[in-house]
């Protein structure tokens, strides 16, 4: 008999919100004149008894100033109102390098960041010659990377890797090279938390791609992929949509707003 896989709890964390956007900035071929969906900015954690994940860190005040964005809390305080040590943590997933994906990576000083060979490679090499394919970069965080990874903290991974019994990454690409999603067992079953390989649930739902992108169909196959991972299409969390934050309930009345758990069947 196989060993029984201890499930992960699994959470989203709120940090950040961006009320003002049309449908064209959430959608290719959208009408600019139409109203589209505000976006929220998440990271996660997954934890169990041997182990805790956090997947992504997010940004911080300098960052929000300069890109408009409202920032509710530091990514690693909605960690540490988990009753997680962000000092602590020794594995953070990068999904991506986007400025609101891999900021505040000295927040979590004993980590070491798990991250695609592509985005790295993306990410330093001659696409960031086009200001279009720099513009969601932010260069501070991606020499911070750099200096981790001579540090020796830095863990690089080509497609698919497990991490832990019950939690993998997956290479899907499309929104930048080297993108990639986690794939976490809990107690409802495999989760997977797409981040910006579908920024709104409406992206896959409705098979329209979101516009920052570096090959579109790699984005769409990557919306089929997500649903190969998951248990169910209700079981993949989608990297911006506040829906999230409706359809899930949060682990705490004082963390209403704050986070959410993912491993807990959606409400609505």
């Amino acid at each position: 008999m196989s060993e029984r896989i201890e499930p992960f709890e699994l959470f989203a964390v709120r940090y950040a919100h961006h009320a003002r956007r049309s449908a064209a900035e959430n959608f290719i071929g959208a009408d600019p004149h139409e109203e589209g969906s505000p976006l929220d900015y998440f990271v996660w954690v997954a934890r169990r008894s041997d182990r805790v994940f956090v997947v992504d860190t997010g940004f911080g005040e300098e960052a929000a100033r300069a890109r408009g964005r409202q920032l509710l809390r530091r990514p690693a305080d909605g960690v540490k109102a988990l009753g997680i040590d962000p000092a602590a943590v020794e594995d953070v997933v990068i999904t991506h390098l986007h400025y609101d994906h891999a900021g505040t990576l000295d927040a979590f000083p004993r980590a070491r960041f798990h991250l695609q060979d592509r985005e790295m490679e993306f990410a330093t090499g001659r696409c960031m010659c086009h200001a279009a394919m720099r513009h969601a970069f932010a260069v501070e965080d991606v020499t911070a990377m750099v200096r981790h990874l001579f540090a020796g903290r830095v863990a690089f991974h080509d497609g698919d890797e497990e991490l832990a019994s019950g939690l993998s990454l997956h290479r899907i690409g499309g929104h930048t090279a080297g993108i990639q999603c986690v794939r976490v067992l809990t107690r409802r079953g495999w989760v997977v938390l797409a981040s910006d390989t579908s920024h709104l649930y409406a992206n896959m739902d409705q098979a329209r791609p979101f516009p920052i992108v570096l090959n579109v169909a790699d984005m769409l196959d990557g919306h089929k992929r997500l649903h190969q991972l998951a248990a169910s299409p209700r079981h993949i969390v989608p990297g911006h949509d506040p829906l999230v934050m409706r359809r899930y309930l949060a682990p705490s009345r004082e963390l209403e707003g704050v986070a959410v758990r993912l491993d807990a069947e959606p409400v609505g």
